[in-house]
């Protein structure tokens, strides 16, 4: 169901740990380890119900699970943040959406969820649909019908009250020369924005599955942030999102470093990480793995397939380490529900999703908990880990590194204090 990335470049969640942004473990001498987790966020009560529009979305009060972010103290190390994302999430046959979901809750993480908007319009009211520098009714993944439909809105309903991000992939995802998104306007973005949350917010009607339970959710509020189909068209899509309120932005590549602002938006781009047996780099989404495995076949040689999984996992699990042991950067991940090459792509994320959200202070969050995060921190501070190459912990330790104030000298250099014999 869920739509490809053409490029080649290389909970409810246990109330013992209350969000996933919350420390849930201790070091591995038996004491806690970096910063604590931010004030434990209870379930929000569902007593609030107000309608919006047709009824496909409604107010419901706070979202559950969503923990208030806290500031680092001076001195302390940063938690070890992780971001597992999905393009084009719907449910279909493949069930892999509330499968990750029970992935999500069994390893204390929550995740975010880019919804296509197409996969809640029938594919009968496929002309609703207005592409820009496309036909009516044109889309390049198709449209749903209305078990897809009901079996989608169920679980980004019961995704959004476990603390998961709904965000968008848009529509149509067309990519390429020829009217693909790398070609829209600023304008053109507008309208596939509006559409996409137009498709979330009138799905009853859409559908006419009037008695539902709608979307517990303010689409228009809930939607902060998105990824662009191909990872095209970045620039206008951003000053489009900026302008309409959108927070941050998920379509580019980066080094495993700690994200700034760009344009105005937080670039929590995907990264490269190691891709074990090559010289080079790979982008950390199933996609690009698969390309450099086995091209665009999408159903390689079956007897590479454990072989293949075991890469893009062990590259995963590098890419984190380096990480966790290094400069703290948040990992960013990307994939989609789809079962290439036998469905390896799957066993890899969920086997790193395994190995990594239970260490101790690492919080396997979505795009909106880290934004949440990174908006609550002191700017220095961050311009201060930006300074981090990849995989580099600070020589002077955290402690120092993190002080607010400047590190003492070392001993026996110029300008270092007298030693006492």
């Amino acid at each position: 169901m869920a739509a490809t990335h053409r490029i080649a470049v290389g909970a409810m969640v246990a109330a013992a740990c209350a969000s996933s942004l919350a420390a849930c473990a201790t070091g591995s001498h038996g004491s806690k380890e970096g910063a604590p987790g931010p004030q434990k966020a209870a379930p929000a009560p569902q007593s609030v119900l107000r309608l919006i529009g047709d009824g496909s979305t409604a107010y419901t009060g706070s979202q559950p699970y969503l923990p208030r972010p806290e500031r680092l103290k001076p001195g302390q190390k940063p938690p070890q943040f992780v971001v597992f994302s999905w393009d084009g999430a719907g449910e279909d046959s493949q069930k892999l959406f509330s499968h990750f979901r029970k992935v999500a809750k069994e390893n204390h993480a929550t995740m975010t969820y880019f919804l296509s908007g197409v996969y809640l319009l029938p594919k009968e009211k496929r002309e609703l649909y207005k592409p820009p520098q496309h036909e009516p009714g044109s889309s390049d993944i198709g449209f749903n019908d209305e078990k897809g439909i009901a079996d989608t809105v169920k679980q980004a309903r019961l995704a959004w009250l476990e603390g998961n991000e709904i965000g968008t992939h848009f529509n149509g995802h067309f990519c390429g020369p020829n009217g693909g998104v790398g070609t829209w306007s600023v304008d053109e973005w507008k309208s596939e924005i509006a559409q996409a949350k137009q498709f979330v917010k009138t799905w009853k009607t859409n559908t006419g599955m009037k008695k539902s339970a709608p979307l517990p959710f303010d689409y228009d509020k809930e939607l902060i942030g998105a990824r662009t189909p191909c990872l095209e068209g970045q620039k206008n899509f951003m000053q489009a999102a900026r302008e309409l309120g959108f927070r941050y932005d998920s379509s580019g590549v980066n080094n495993q470093v700690w994200p700034k602002m760009k344009d105005g938006l937080w670039d929590l781009s995907m990264q490269l990480v190691p891709f074990p047996g090559h010289t080079y780099e790979q982008l950390t989404m199933d996609y690009n793995f698969m390309v450099n495995q086995s091209g665009t076949e999408t159903q390689g040689d079956p007897d590479k397939f454990d072989y293949w999984g075991d890469q893009m996992r062990d590259g995963l699990i590098e890419g984190f380490y380096r990480a966790y042991d290094g400069n703290r950067a948040p990992l960013i991940i990307g994939n989609h529900f789809e079962s290439w090459n036998g469905g390896t792509y799957m066993r890899a994320v969920e086997d790193t999703v395994k190995e990594v959200c239970n260490k101790p202070d690492v919080r396997c969050v979505s795009f909106h908990q880290l934004v949440d995060w990174l908006d609550a921190q002191d700017p220095k501070t961050l311009e201060r880990l930006r300074t981090l190459e990849v995989g580099k912990a600070p020589r002077q330790g955290w402690a120092a590194f993190l002080s607010g104030r400047p590190a003492p000298a070392p001993k026996g250099v110029p300008g270092a204090p007298a030693v006492k014999q």
